[in-house]
């Protein structure tokens, strides 16, 4: 077990040595972004389109939020048949606002979707001019220093994760 990791570690330096000779970059596609016309306005366009139906969503939840207000101020006069019909009346309309939720906002959603439509165009030219000047440059890796930053560009020829499956033993 020591030795495997004694390899590895002896893998890793060899591999940080061989890398010095390499060209790296970084760019913060942040800022490359927010220089880009289109890019700022489909944000606004999709800011907007969030506000409206944000807007929606919680006008339906102060319905709900009502039907509840009045069930209760009137709960003590309803027969048990009328209670449970208006506690199933409340529940489906929540029930309705979690899939409006769903609908706009949820993980492949309306405004998922209408990024992917607008902003994605964009992203896509930023990112392959970055690998177009990466060629040009020689350069072997190209990371990003915007937020949660990564790396956006790495040369085939330096990966060596094949190297370091097979120094484990796979």
């Amino acid at each position: 077990m020591v030795m495997k990791y004694w390899k590895l570690g002896v893998l890793f330096l060899t591999l940080s040595l061989s890398a010095s000779a390499q060209k790296f970059a970084y760019v913060d596609t942040e800022y490359i972004l927010n220089q880009i016309p289109e890019y700022k306005q489909a944000k606004e366009q999709l800011a907007k389109i969030s506000k409206e139906w944000q807007s929606e969503v919680e006008a339906a939840q102060r319905e709900v939020d009502e039907m509840r207000k009045i069930y209760e101020l009137e709960r003590i006069l309803l027969t048990d048949d009328l209670q449970k019909e208006r506690l199933e009346a409340i529940a489906a309309k929540e029930q309705a606002v979690r899939a409006l939720q769903q609908q706009y906002f949820g993980g492949e959603g309306e405004l998922f979707t209408k990024r992917r439509e607008l902003i994605k165009p964009v992203q896509d030219q930023v990112f392959n001019a970055i690998n177009d000047m990466a060629d040009r440059g020689g350069y072997s890796m190209i990371f990003d220093s915007s937020k949660g930053g990564s790396v956006l560009f790495v040369d085939p020829k330096i990966d060596k994760s094949d190297l370091v499956l097979r120094e484990l033993g796979y």
